[in-house]
């Protein structure tokens, strides 16, 4: 398999993801209970990485793939424009999202899941 490229990010950001990651939401949990330890399909993912001058929820390096869930504050206007912003930015790396609603996870993980594991089918070997 081909070297992934190195992933800038703002060492500032590694404290903040640290404290993210020592509380997140209940979301955040459930679904890092069903990514960690490579149990979705043999991938690594990492939670609250920092990528350029943000952090994303989960991220697998080998695949590119940024993972986002939405809760409550994401339907206000200004942080979905501020979301969309970033989410370009970002993407201008290389790196493709996935995002998915905190209801989703809490209410409909099979979805979830089956929507992460068909992408991964989809793309893994694009790379």
């Amino acid at each position: 398999m081909k070297r992934r490229p190195i992933i800038p990010y703002n060492p500032k950001l590694k404290e903040l993801a640290r404290q993210l990651r020592n509380n997140s939401t209940l979301s955040e949990v459930l679904l890092w209970l069903e990514l960690k330890g490579k149990k979705m399909s043999g991938f690594d993912f990492h939670r609250q990485k920092p990528i350029d001058n943000y952090i994303v929820d989960f991220f697998c390096h080998e695949l590119m793939l940024a993972i986002e869930i939405d809760g409550i504050s994401h339907t206000w206007e200004d942080v979905a424009v501020n979301d969309e912003i970033r989410q370009r930015q970002i993407e201008n790396l290389g790196i493709r999202f996935l995002r998915f609603d905190d209801k989703d996870i809490k209410q409909n993980m099979s979805f979830v899941l089956n929507t992460i594991s068909d992408w991964i089918e989809e793309h893994k070997n694009s790379f």
